[in-house]
This record gives C-alpha cells, sequence and structure tokens, in this order.
C-alpha cells in the first residue's frame, strides 16, 4: 500500500532542505520526496511501507523540529503496472592473468667445464 506522508521540518535555508531530502530519501520504502508549502517547509515521501514515526524522528534528531501534518493513502490508477523483471549483472573487475616462475633454490649450471 502507497502511502502519501507530510512532515512539517524547520528549515532554515537551502542546507537544511538538502539534508531533510537525504534523510527523507535514506528511509525504507521511499519512491518520491519532494520539498513542498507556501515557505518550502514541508517534506512530502511517497512510498511503500514507509514508517511515518521513525522518518519524523530521524528528522527531528537532525533537523530540529519536525511533525506530521499528513499521512494518506495514494490512491492507483485504473491501469495496474505489471511488475517487469529486471536483471542487474555484476562483472568483478577483470584482473590481470598471474603468471608464476618456478625458481629453484639451487639453479642448475648451463654450462660445465671440462
Amino acid at each position: 500500500m502507497k502511502q502519501k506522508i507530510l512532515v512539517k521540518v524547520q528549515m532554515h535555508g537551502d542546507k537544511c532542505r538538502t539534508k531533510a531530502l537525504k534523510i527523507a530519501a535514506s528511509a525504507y520504502g521511499v519512491s518520491k520526496v519532494s520539498i513542498e508549502g507556501a515557505n518550502r517547509d514541508h517534506v512530502e515521501v511517497i512510498g511503500d511501507g514507509v514508517d511515518s514515526v521513525c522518518l519524523t524522528e530521524l528528522l527531528r534528531k537532525k533537523l530540529g523540529f519536525a511533525a506530521i501534518v499528513k499521512v494518506e493513502q495514494v490512491k492507483g490508477d485504473k491501469k495496474e503496472e505489471k511488475p517487469t523483471a529486471c536483471y542487474v549483472q555484476y562483472c568483478a573487475p577483470q584482473c590481470p592473468p598471474m603468471y608464476c616462475e618456478v625458481v629453484r633454490e639451487y639453479p642448475e649450471p648451463t654450462c660445465s667445464i671440462m
């Protein structure tokens, strides 16, 4: 169930807004984060399974004042989205091949004196 959470946050400038967006985006299940309101002091978070209380506590801890204004369910479109299969292939960086040289403790002489 997707939900839309609106949190009022005390923001003094662009640095605080950026910090609030980073904190909100790092929460579990968030799909969209934006700044709303006339004074740009509301953070709108849309996601699936987002814990609004934990999100508000994180914002309070880092920025100061934060309060939940509204939590509502996002109504889906009539058109159902089919989940698409997404395959991620991770390739480790290729290391150059390692060559081993056999080193003998006592090399055999290549020439002999008679």
